[in-house]
């Protein structure tokens, strides 16, 4: 009943412009995932920056199952299986970023460029769907619920095959 999981991932690219290089940095995720990816709007209008409101200025996409365990594989095989304590949130999801896509294994495409991506990963155990649910909706106690040190152990446990280790 405490075994935790992953829920789920997800591979975002921002690329902070709207336009060509967004639609490019879609294609790059929907090659890496072979799903459809989404695209997020600019809240406001940064002059700055040069985005006006409702602009495209990044992709995502949402892995689960094991799709989502290869690709995690992917990307910690590029930090060579080390991450740092900071990078684990207190809730015990935890995300990483590689600065280059074409590490993971996709080939170099001189139209689209090379794009950095930020990973995150949800943890969950199961019972998390008590505090969810539309009907007897309940909380999830103490116990059941991950932290920051549930999910380091889980992380080295899980990749110890690859001397996976959390620096501080």
């Amino acid at each position: 009943m405490r075994v935790m999981y992953v829920d789920k991932l997800v591979l975002n690219i921002s690329v902070g412009e709207s336009g060509d290089r967004v639609t490019r940095a879609g294609k790059v995720l929907q090659q890496l995932t072979e799903q459809e990816p989404c695209y997020s709007r600019a809240r406001y209008t940064v002059r700055t920056f040069g985005i006006r409101r409702n602009e495209k200025i990044s992709t995502y996409v949402t892995v689960r199952g094991e799709k989502a365990k290869d690709i995690i594989a992917k990307g910690l095989a590029v930090k060579e299986f080390e991450l740092r304590r900071r990078n684990f949130s207190n809730t015990g999801n935890w995300g990483f970023g590689i600065s280059e896509h074409i590490d993971l294994g996709l080939k170099y495409d001189p139209n689209a460029g090379i794009y950095g991506m930020d990973f995150f990963v949800v943890m969950k155990r199961a019972g998390d769907r008590v505090s969810k649910r539309k009907l007897r909706k309940g909380k999830v106690g103490t116990r059941q619920r991950i932290s920051r040190d549930d999910s380091v152990a889980w992380f080295e446990k899980e990749w110890n095959e690859d001397f996976a280790k959390v620096l501080n």
